[in-house]
């Protein structure tokens, strides 16, 4: 069997398995993982049982929040700040992500568009990987990363499943994620100091950039697929195309 074919039944073989690994661990144990992840004080505080290895243990739990992307996001970042401050708080958030986003990438790129399409069945992750195949490829996932209300780890996927190198992946879903991981990982120190003029500050401002981000995002992104259509020398779809 020459090396086509056994990506072909690697695929054939992984792609239900990890179906299943993905879903079995958010169906079974649907209702302790949204206790867990849905408050930054019940993370913190099992996090912090863990004694000298909680730092590793929270490097594993913010990966694994990556790769199973229902779980949300800010929570394990806010509970980091919380629990080592703002600056270790950060780096182990970077660290945890990027072990998550490297599994994400690498799976997709495993087993293909097929696992994908079946992780994300709506038109975004088709929309996210035309952008993604035009000439401006790269300022256009950056882009995307950094506007607030994009899912990342919608992104993270369809990256595996486009030419995009490894490192130019790693180094932009670093950066783009860093300004959102450093503002979580302040309200978490800010809260365990009882700072909190500055948590509601930075707390406020994420809020409205957020809710910017959710209110723009659609005439953004109908903006960057113009750009994108343009490039490849397609007539610009309709701004108003779902």
């Amino acid at each position: 069997m020459g090396k086509s074919g056994r990506g072909r039944t690697l695929a054939l073989i992984g792609f239900p398995l990890l179906l299943v690994a993905l879903a079995v661990p958010v169906v079974i144990w649907r209702r302790e993982l949204w206790e867990l992840f849905s408050s930054a004080r019940r993370l913190r505080e099992w996090v912090s049982g863990w004694g000298a290895v909680a730092p590793l243990v929270f490097v594993a739990v913010q990966a694994l929040q990556v790769v199973i992307f229902v779980i949300p996001g800010e929570v394990p970042q806010i509970a980091a700040g919380y629990l080592f401050g703002a600056p270790l708080g950060t780096a182990l958030s970077l660290a945890g992500i990027f072990v998550g986003s490297a599994a994400s990438f690498f799976l997709a790129r495993l087993l293909g568009r097929p696992f994908v399409g079946a992780l994300f069945p709506g038109p975004q992750a088709e929309r996210i990987e035309k952008l993604l195949a035009s000439r401006g490829a790269r300022i256009v996932f950056f882009l995307l990363f950094l506007i607030p209300g994009i899912p990342k780890d919608v992104l993270c996927y369809v990256a595996g499943i486009t030419p995009m190198g490894f490192p130019f992946f790693a180094a932009v879903s670093t950066l783009g994620r860093l300004p959102g991981i450093i503002g979580s990982a302040i309200i978490g120190s800010a809260a365990a100091a009882e700072r909190w003029v500055l948590m509601g500050i930075v707390a406020l401002a994420s809020v409205l950039l957020f809710g910017a981000g959710l209110l723009l995002r659609p005439r953004i992104q109908a903006e960057l697929e113009r750009i994108a259509e343009k490039r490849r020398g397609e007539p610009p779809s309709s701004p108003t195309a779902s």
